[in-house]
């Protein structure tokens, strides 16, 4: 890549955004473009609804979020839903600060920062594009410069709604600069940016002894007062506290409720009647998300101080849990690893699988549910389809706890064992018990667990570990499996012929003898045994089985080894139990034959090539699914 070039190609689409004009000017551009005008609220919403929205099971999910946030469908869609959505329509729920709540690491900061990132992005599109009065310092919207009592005919003639008045400086600008001719004005285009201060601010609190109000609300210029005569003058004051600069776009408000009184008083009448009190001047008007986050402790601590009874109702809470699902917790790691300097680090598969099914059993609550117990539970939030339970299961289990989720183990943690386990390990390489025996070595270091916590926790690094046991050995299985392919496919013709009779009421011809003979009911049960097909349901499988048969013969299709995925995984099952001695002899043996180092070197070649392992986690894993079999 060119970067030189690049930064050529960067200055000039800078220079091209670039707009400039008179509000005579800026009044055609909404002409055409009304959408222009929209509030803070209905920016961060177009902004996300831009990135398209998706419906999966009658659920929406947000493409905006998808590449950052994982397993948190559900709050994502509640917080759009119940919070954006309603807000950009100019509904009363814009008048409420918006509390992220959640456990730590859980992706509250994430979702904060993904919307600034956004905003900053959406203001240099067409459909994003804010403009301001030129040189106010709060970036003021030009619409404020249409006197009150013209409103109404403006709204009937351009079909948007005015709200908020024209500040303090700029009202003495229109007199001063442009002798009251408002259509005079300069108007620019502005481009949000939360390093350049310019329609994002970030507020953190810090000693309530020594922060001051004017962090937020902006400052008298006391090097100006002999200019200017006035603390009341507009020119004498600095317009840079982070409500100031905020306006337009939105303020993220970190560890908002360890904040002093003072500074959250501000906020009442920002919420509710859009404006804030700034030095000795009238209310000023202001148009701001305003987006905090807390954990659980600190929110239920503030609301039950009657001294903040007047906030709460200002106050919209959004629960953001622990991720839930698996497969999305593995995809926050990879995506931690991918961020770090470990990304070239072998780490062997399934490794932050395990990872990942210890830490969402810490965040799960026992189900009263009867044959329900948490590895069920696990899979069914997963998607994984458990016997005897629906998806009408999986919603009623997830009500069953309107909490869950907002305790247990935190991705750092997980993160910083893998990193442990990497630091200690001699080899460019980790294993899943690596990984497992890092995070139980780290439970007596964290110091937030309890007693108790710490067996429950050690409990579920065992079930995570017999869950790596089956992955293993299914891992084995096919590569094993593979290089006996043509065992398999004749298997499987075998007892499709089996099946074929059975369901047709046939006899069987011995290629031997010619002889008529029975379906071989022995090798049927074998096989379906496997995959835990029972006596009373093996009638309706093999049925299955021949109407599949029938279908891929009308369609002029072949039914292969791979066109029944049921039949396939109990074909290799009962395939690799035949092979299991001779997985026990090539895996232990310290000095296999020739035959046997050929049969070993075949796995290794396929589980490198086809499964993401390197030589040194293959013949790892070779040994520790052996060490199993010989158990």
């Amino acid at each position: 890549m060119d970067i030189l070039g690049k930064l050529q190609e960067y200055r000039e689409e800078e220079k091209r955004l670039v707009w400039e004009g008179t509000f005579a000017e800026y009044l055609e551009i909404l002409r055409e473009r009304p959408e222009v005008a929209q509030s803070a609220h209905s920016r961060v919403y177009n902004m996300i609804k831009s990135h398209g929205i998706e419906e999966v099971n009658g659920k929406k999910r947000y493409n905006f979020f998808s590449n950052q946030i994982f397993g948190l469908e559900d709050a994502v869609e509640r917080l759009v839903e119940e919070y954006f959505h309603p807000s950009a329509k100019r509904l009363d729920v814009r008048k409420r600060i918006l509390l992220l709540m959640g456990p730590v690491s859980g992706g509250k900061s994430t979702i904060v920062t993904m919307l600034k990132r956004g905003l900053e992005a959406y203001s240099k599109t067409d459909e994003g594009a804010v403009y301001a009065i030129k040189g106010c310092p709060m970036h003021e919207d030009p619409l404020h410069l249409i006197p009150q009592s013209m409103r109404d005919d403006f709204q009937k003639q351009y079909g948007i709604r005015v709200e908020g008045s024209l500040s303090p400086l700029n009202m003495m600008r229109l007199e001063q600069e442009y002798d009251g001719r408002i259509e005079d004005v300069i108007i620019e285009r502005i481009f949000f940016s939360e390093d350049k201060r310019t329609g994002i601010g970030t507020f953190s609190p810090s000693d309530p002894k020594s922060q001051d109000i004017a962090d937020l609300t902006g400052s008298i210029d006391f090097s100006t007062i002999a200019e200017f005569g006035s603390e009341s003058d507009p020119r004498a004051y600095r317009f840079d506290g982070e409500l100031n600069k905020a306006n337009r776009g939105m303020m993220e408000f970190q560890e908002m409720l360890k904040c002093d009184e003072k500074f959250l008083w501000h906020l009442l009448s920002l919420t509710q009647e859009g404006n804030f009190k700034a030095g000795r001047f009238a209310l000023i008007s202001a148009d701001e998300l305003i987006v905090a986050h807390t954990n659980e402790a600190e929110y239920k601590s503030f609301i039950s101080n009657k001294k903040n009874e007047a906030l709460h109702s200002r106050i919209i809470v959004m629960p953001i849990p622990y991720n839930l699902k698996v497969s999305e917790e593995e995809k926050i790691y990879e995506k931690m690893i991918d961020d770090s300097d470990i990304a070239d680090f072998h780490i062997a598969p399934h490794a932050l699988r395990v990872a990942a099914i210890f830490s969402v059993l810490t965040r799960m609550k026992e189900s009263t549910k009867q044959g329900v117990d948490f590895v069920k539970k696990m899979r069914l939030y997963d998607g994984e389809n458990v016997e005897g339970f629906n998806h009408a299961d999986v919603e009623e289990l997830k009500k069953e706890f309107p909490d869950e989720g907002m305790s247990g183990i935190d991705p750092r943690y997980v993160i910083n064992r893998i990193s442990s386990a990497i630091i200690r390990k001699d080899v460019p390489a980790i294993s899943p018990l690596d990984v497992l025996r890092s995070l139980k070595d780290g439970l007596d270091q964290h110091a937030s667990i309890s007693k108790e916590d710490r067996e429950k926790y050690i409990n579920f690094i065992s079930v995570a570990r017999k869950e790596y046991d089956d992955i293993a050995k299914k891992e084995v299985q096919k590569a094993f499996v593979y290089s006996y392919e043509e065992s398999a496919k004749t298997l499987m013709d075998n007892y499709l012929d089996n099946v074929e009779a059975y369901c047709n009421k046939n006899k069987l011809r011995d290629p031997l003898t010619g002889d008529e003979m029975n379906p071989d009911e022995k090798l049927m049960r074998s096989i379906e045994e496997q995959i835990g097909i029972s006596e009373n349901a093996k009638k309706a499988f093999r049925e299955e089985i021949l109407i599949r048969i029938s279908a891929y013969a009308r369609k002029g299709k072949k039914f292969d080894y791979n066109s029944h995925e049921r039949l396939r995984e109990a074909i290799q099952k009962k395939l690799f139990a035949d092979l299991k001695d001779v997985v026990k002899i090539t895996t232990s043996t310290k000095t296999p034959d020739e035959s046997q180092l050929k049969k070993v070197n075949e796995v290794i070649a396929r589980l490198i090539d086809e499964h993401g392992y390197n030589s040194i986690s293959a013949n790892d894993l070779l040994r520790y699914v052996g060490s199993l079999l010989n158990r």
